[in-house]
């Protein structure tokens, strides 16, 4: 079982970037994006949900990268060269990628797009006062609904927040 550590995190608007694909960097914590994407000794895959989008991996240099990456299999990887260059692979095949990359390389960095919930109850969003016992701690308390959050039950309320990708660092034990 590999162990995972989170690397980067940070919100993304839907706009064009070529190296990450159809999202762009506001704000980041820690390792960028963009340095984790660029770097060369770590295989980095990122995994694009989009209909019709595929894997883009970057990986150092081999003179067998197209076959390793292709293990086999009927279809060919795709070289998307120039300045931001890397290969493109169907989606189907990432477990497979992550599994064979953290056996040649040791360790693997997964881009990933995720949007984080939020939990609150309405009982703390029509608060009045200090005094809060919400999984929220407090950052709803007395803001009132505002539309953006689901109501489940009087005691339960969630949201989604913006789209964002994460980034988490996979290495072998």
């Amino acid at each position: 079982m590999p162990v995972a550590d989170s690397c980067a995190r940070g919100k993304f608007l839907a706009e064009p970037d070529v190296a990450l694909g159809d999202l762009k960097k506001v704000s980041m914590e820690r390792l960028t994006l963009n340095y984790v994407w660029k770097q060369k000794s770590t295989p980095v895959v990122l995994r694009r949900t989009g209909r019709g989008e595929k894997l883009r991996v970057r990986l150092q240099f081999a003179d067998d990268n197209r076959q390793w990456l292709q293990n086999r299999r009927r279809t060919a990887p795709e070289w998307i060269g120039g300045n931001h260059a890397y290969w493109e692979l169907p989606k189907s095949w990432f477990n497979d990628f992550v599994d064979r990359a953290l056996q040649r390389y040791g360790k693997v960095y997964i881009i990933q797009p995720y949007r984080e919930q939020e939990i609150c109850a309405r009982a703390c969003q029509e608060a009045q006062g200090h005094e809060c016992q919400c999984s929220c701690m407090g950052a709803n308390h007395g803001i009132g609904n505002d539309g953006s959050w689901f109501e489940v039950s009087d005691t339960f309320s969630t949201r989604w927040g913006e789209r964002e990708l994460a980034c988490r660092l996979l290495t072998a034990r």
